[in-house]
């Protein structure tokens, strides 16, 4: 039974100490009872404030000296005098010990409080920011069929200037389109785990469509892909059980962050590999490549870095990815490739043959 009244507590710390004074004060002074002080110390630490403590403590000690002297005054032995100095020095440890566990005690509530303000503030802006995306995406997808209108001329003829421009925007409303569903996969991802639908994949076919998909993109940035199997150039297969539309988000992000940070005539190296059991793909572009203190955080929600890569994004996209990857089972890592550029690579377990 906890006892959380004062009234009650201040009652049975009296209590005690009536039982101790009684025991010390009838039998001789060599009889040392004082160490019963610890129990209304101890009781006074948790439930009662610091100053009831203090003097509970200072009482104790006062009272176990005072019995040395009273009620007969007479010379004690060196042995009683000492036992009795131990009990006082054992009473004001325990006060001591009392009193730095209850300030730790606050300290470890106040740091939870914190915490748990900490927690909410985040589900808070988490919650917002879901909401936000989320309510984005249909102003978003109205506009981007309205400049689709535009393009196929519904409303009217267009010259070639204007079919630029066009172009250009419906491009700009589509990458915030793209935004916006990243930033909401993320968030649904971090609150409620990513929901895969499992089923035999080969990596190849992923790979080849995620090409072709972004070769228009490249091409506007003068940048070229390669697609190649190791030490060799026959097509193969790299099974592995996975969801096809994650993976070829996986793939598609890889394959943007090696464009956006390529220089105009480079190229984006898609390179498959297979061992024992494993099934590997590594994607490297000729960029400036990564510094050290990046290589660590490239997969944070958010990071951006500090190098002079040429592109920055949401820090989104790699944050995507390694929550995909890490979803099948598998792992993702980045490393600086010789002579110059990145490698972005990731590892997922082979599909077993039957």
């Amino acid at each position: 039974m906890t006892l959380k009244n004062p009234l009650k507590i201040h009652w049975l710390i009296l209590g005690f100490f009536a039982v101790v004074i009684l025991l010390e004060y009838t039998t001789p002074a060599d009889y040392v009872f004082g160490y019963l002080y610890t129990v209304p110390i101890l009781l006074a630490h948790p439930r009662l404030n610091r100053m009831i403590t203090l003097q509970v403590t200072v009482s104790a000690c006062l009272l176990t000296l005072l019995n040395l002297v009273f009620p007969l005054a007479e010379i004690n032995n060196s042995a009683t005098v000492a036992n009795r100095i131990i009990v006082v020095f054992a009473l004001i440890v325990t006060g001591w010990l009392s009193d730095r566990t209850r300030r730790y005690e606050e300290a470890i509530s106040q740091q939870q409080a914190q915490l748990q303000a900490h927690q909410k503030l985040a589900s808070v802006r988490e919650d917002f920011a879901s909401t936000l995306t989320h309510d984005l995406k249909t102003p978003l997808l109205g506009a981007i069929e309205m400049l689709k209108s535009f393009q196929n001329r519904q409303f009217g003829d267009i010259n070639s200037t204007q079919e630029k421009i066009l172009d250009m925007m419906l491009r700009s409303h589509q990458s915030s389109l793209q935004l916006v569903q990243t930033l909401l996969d993320v968030y649904r991802n971090d609150t409620e785990g990513l929901k895969l639908n499992l089923e035999p994949i080969n990596l190849v076919e992923i790979a080849e469509e995620a090409i072709a998909t972004l070769t228009n993109l490249a091409e506007t940035r003068r940048i070229y892909f390669n697609l190649s199997y190791q030490d060799s150039n026959f097509r193969r297969y790299l099974w592995v059980k996975g969801d096809q539309l994650q993976l070829q988000r996986v793939f598609s992000n890889l394959l943007i962050n090696g464009i956006n940070h390529s220089p105009r005539g480079g190229r984006v190296e898609v390179i498959l590999e297979s061992e024992a059991h494993f099934q590997v793909v590594k994607i490297w572009d000729q960029g400036l490549g990564i510094t050290p203190e990046e290589l660590p955080n490239l997969f944070e929600r958010f990071y951006q870095g500090n190098s002079d890569r040429q592109a920055k994004g949401s820090g989104l996209g790699l944050y995507l990815t390694r929550q995909i990857i890490e979803a099948h089972g598998g792992i993702i890592w980045a490393e600086n490739k010789i002579p110059n550029g990145a490698m972005f690579c990731f590892r997922l377990p082979a599909l077993a043959q039957g």
